[in-house]
């Protein structure tokens, strides 16, 4: 992949307005202090090992600052790399547009489904699919308006040569039940290294939807395994068993918007808690995670989550949890050139504290956390990396923005 310059006609007063110091270098907490140090909404809560919650700060010694590439976005939600170094940018009233390096916007690109953009739903994720370079596959999560509700489709279509129109675009998967609301539609999409295609869904937040997490007839609340054409893999965990939809990896998530697949195969989600209890976990095939049966921190309104449990036999605990959250949006691993020391953390977009979180991970542990691009002041929504190193990310405003973090 070609490297991402800034363009080089930006006048210097202009690029001097739309960056800014990253505040990245800070005095330096004492070795292993938490970076953590408000109060946690779940009072008394004992993690279940040692870090699970309230890593050590660290902090990266090279100077850092953002800039401003482009803005006036209606509320991006996904950021996809193209080969040839532009931006696929979706918004969330249903626009995907492409966006190079320089800031310049191309128009909506034609050919996209209908979404349902009320609440939390709308365009969701992108991905550019594995075998683009023959086929120019681009994939899509988004809120599907359906007959008596809505849900979370997948679809995929060939972006086109000028890049102006998807055209064949096929909905690959339709998650079920339907139901009429706007909350918690998940959606991350990722592509293993093997090919398949992973998919995060919400379980719909109400009250009444929240034992569909639990329920394998259900795709609510599950991380789904699909093939790049929407077919089922025959090695999924739950194929041939009765009552179980096979398209389901795991169960027991609550809202996964973030998800990052490394070389070695691992599948990372990140998914948002109430007040308290966002997590980070190492999913894995089969496992159910708990929700709502088990959970940190408690209710929006106050009060125990499922008479205050946080561990119960056969559920899976949090490789990390936040309390108070910082509720995560997208994520990814860092492989970069720019920054050697990330090489492996995990960088996930927080939308409430407005700041992308850089987690520092050793034998599947959080061992350290810093607060990357605090000055923006912005809701970050989504994180990826450019072909450089630099660290690219959109931020879920009226006014949304695409940014890029870099060495000074």
């Amino acid at each position: 992949m070609r490297m991402i310059p800034l363009a080089a006609t930006v006048a210097f007063a202009a690029l001097a307005a739309a960056c800014g110091a990253s505040g990245q270098n800070p005095t330096p907490a004492a070795p292993g202090t938490p970076l953590e140090t408000r109060p946690a909404n779940g009072t008394g809560q004992t993690p279940a090992f040692p870090g699970q919650t309230r890593a050590p700060a660290v902090t990266t010694s090279v100077a850092m600052a953002h800039t401003v590439v482009a803005s006036g976005l209606d509320h991006p939600w996904g950021l996809a790399l193209l080969p040839d170094g532009r931006w696929l940018v979706t918004e969330r009233s249903g626009k995907l547009s492409i966006i190079a390096a320089d800031g310049t916007k191309g128009a909506a690109i034609a050919g996209l489904p209908a979404v349902d953009a009320r609440g939390q739903g709308g365009l969701l994720d992108v991905v550019v699919g594995p075998t683009f370079a023959s086929d120019r596959m681009i994939y899509w999560s988004y809120a599907e308006p359906r007959d008596g509700g809505n849900a979370t489709s997948v679809a995929r279509g060939a972006l086109s040569a000028d890049g102006s129109r998807v055209d064949n675009v096929q909905v690959i998967f339709r998650a079920l039940p339907i139901y009429d609301g706007d909350k918690h539609f998940g959606s991350s999409l990722a592509f293993a290294p093997d090919g398949k295609l992973f998919v995060t869904l919400g379980e719909r937040s109400d009250r009444p939807m929240r034992p569909q997490a639990q329920d394998l007839g259900s795709h609510m609340g599950k991380t789904i395994r699909i093939n790049a054409d929407g077919t089922v893999p025959s090695d999924n965990p739950f194929v041939g068993q009765a009552g179980a939809l096979p398209e389901i990896w795991s169960l027991g998530h609550r809202n996964v918007q973030g998800i990052a697949i490394g070389a070695d195969n691992k599948v990372w989600t990140v998914e948002h808690g109430t007040r308290g209890g966002d997590e980070v976990n190492l999913d894995q095939r089969g496992l159910n995670y708990g929700w709502p049966d088990v959970a940190y921190g408690v209710e929006y309104a106050g009060g125990t989550i499922s008479a205050g449990a946080t561990q119960k036999e056969g559920t899976e605990q949090p490789v990390y949890y936040w309390d108070p959250v910082i509720a995560p949006g997208g994520a990814t691993l860092y492989s970069g050139a720019m920054f050697p020391g990330w090489q492996g953390n995990l960088l996930v977009a927080g939308l409430k504290e407005k700041h992308i979180a850089r987690l520092v991970i050793q034998n599947d542990r959080v061992v350290g956390e810093e607060r990357l691009l605090t000055d923006l002041g912005e809701r970050i929504r989504d994180v990826a990396v450019g072909p450089d190193g630099a660290v690219w990310a959109i931020t879920d405003e009226a006014n949304g923005k695409l940014v890029r973090l870099a060495t000074r």
